[in-house]
């Protein structure tokens, strides 16, 4: 059940407080299962989307345009040359600080290519890992009320350090028919080959599919609305995708060293992106129960502070939690299990690097107070696109590994070949595969006469 409000200088509604071992089943279950029933309507309507821009493509976009985006499309690409206005028309100070990331982004995902890795596991076999860039990547950008340069930037980078030879991006129109300024202006500092002023169901399924205009792509990544998500995974037989994606999260983990104030700003980042965002503080140490009120304290009045104060209520009420353990090893067990998209570590320096190599199931872990999540969305060069609902246990953050497939090659001498030969013929057999047993048993001579007889 909801918890009662916090009485005093604000008013708070949280899904859970208190003790996490005296937590009811269904309260635990509220905070620690985030994953959401998808409505039937959504799914229905995505997959008509799907059908329809499969059957009429250009057409479909455009008249989707009209009907969800207000905008009447003369055409479906954005010139080169809006881009380069848009970024001219910049406010300095914002280009800059566009610039900055742009910067961070490329030289952290740079340090973190892959390498083509040769391995011989015995004389005269050798054995070859080869990342190959992708060719074509679609980059979305979310649009509509909000603009996100931010997320075009965590997509269209990493592909461009890793090489993919060609960056399309999409984003939904405005009334002039075209994405946000700031978008567009991304767009540009991030070196992208192609913008497409649609959004989306329609966007995802025009990159997945194809249309005469929009080149179909090898890998969709970036985040959407709940139409982008499903459509992302109704298509995931058609193209790759980064990971299934749901609402913002965070689980702050912090003992008795911390700052309340800290960890509630924290919370609040969270929880204003979206009613269904969940957000979590696992407290620690002798005085867990002592910081966990100061941080409710504390949070109810950011609460009261803030333009978003309506999200953020309904975030808390729904998946909001401040909850006490009596050991880090407890709080860390939590951690792993609730796999969150964004986790801070906030703990005594003596125990931090111990407590950061335990915690296995996260998208991103900010290490100390000072490391604001905020930091990693906008600057700090990692990638804000994230595992969320639980996926951090099998998804990592994108990063240049999303935009590569691997080639595997091996190669085998004669002399290796023939040292070879028995024991995969006595595979074969046992397989009931006689061609693949006499194809060892060809090189069972290797380097004398079947030479010779192999050139016959």
């Amino acid at each position: 059940m909801t918890e009662p409000m916090l009485t005093g200088a604000a008013a708070l509604t949280l899904r859970a407080r208190g003790d996490f071992a005296s937590l009811d089943a269904a309260t635990r279950r509220a905070i620690t299962d985030r994953t959401s029933s998808l409505d039937a309507t959504i799914g229905a309507r995505t997959a008509a989307i799907i059908d329809d821009v499969r059957l009429n493509g250009d057409e479909a976009l455009r008249r989707y345009a009209r009907d969800f985006d207000g905008a009447t499309l003369t055409r479906l690409e954005v010139p080169r040359e809006r881009w380069i206005a848009a970024l001219d028309a910049l406010d300095p100070a914002l280009r800059r600080s566009l610039e900055r990331a742009v910067r961070n982004i490329a030289a952290v995902h740079t340090a973190f290519l892959p390498r083509e890795t040769t391995v011989s596991p015995e004389p005269g076999i050798t054995i070859g890992r080869r990342p190959d860039a992708l060719q074509r990547v679609g980059v979305y950008a979310p649009g509509g009320r909000a603009a996100y340069p931010s997320s075009l930037f965590m997509g269209a980078i990493p592909a461009r350090v890793a090489g993919v030879q060609e960056v399309i991006v999409c984003s939904p129109p405005g009334a002039n028919g075209e994405p946000s300024a700031v978008v567009l202006a991304a767009a540009a500092l991030a070196n992208a080959d192609r913008v497409f002023a649609v959004g989306g169901a329609g966007a995802i399924a025009a990159l997945a599919l194809g249309t005469d205009t929009i080149p179909r792509v090898d890998r969709i990544v970036g985040p959407g609305n709940a139409y982008v998500a499903e459509a992302k995974l109704q298509l995931v037989s058609q193209v790759t995708i980064d990971a299934p994606a749901g609402p913002s999260e965070i689980l702050v983990l912090a003992d008795d060293s911390a700052n309340p104030l800290a960890v509630a700003r924290e919370l609040l980042a969270q929880a204003e992106h979206d009613p269904d965002a969940a957000v979590i503080a696992v407290l620690c140490g002798a005085s867990a129960p002592a910081l966990a009120e100061r941080t409710e304290r504390a949070l109810a009045e950011l609460v009261d502070g803030t333009p978003r104060a309506a999200i953020v209520r309904a975030s808390l009420a729904a998946r909001g939690a401040i909850v006490t353990v009596d050991s880090l090893a407890n709080a860390i067990e939590i951690a792993n299990a609730w796999a969150a998209e964004h986790l801070l570590l906030v703990v005594r320096d003596e125990v931090r690097a111990s407590a950061l190599a335990a915690l296995r199931s996260a998208g991103t872990v900010f290490v100390g107070e000072s490391s604001s999540v905020a930091f990693g969305d906008y600057m700090t060069g990692a990638n804000h696109v994230l595992p969320t609902a639980g996926a951090a246990r099998c998804y990592s953050g994108l990063s240049t590994l999303d935009f590569v497939r691997w080639t595997t090659w091996q190669e085998v001498t004669p002399v290796a070949a023939a040292a070879l030969s028995d024991d995969v013929a006595r595979f074969a057999d046992a397989e009931a595969l006689p061609a693949h047993a006499a194809a060892a048993r060809a090189w069972a001579r290797a380097g004398t006469d079947v030479t010779a007889e192999v050139g016959r």
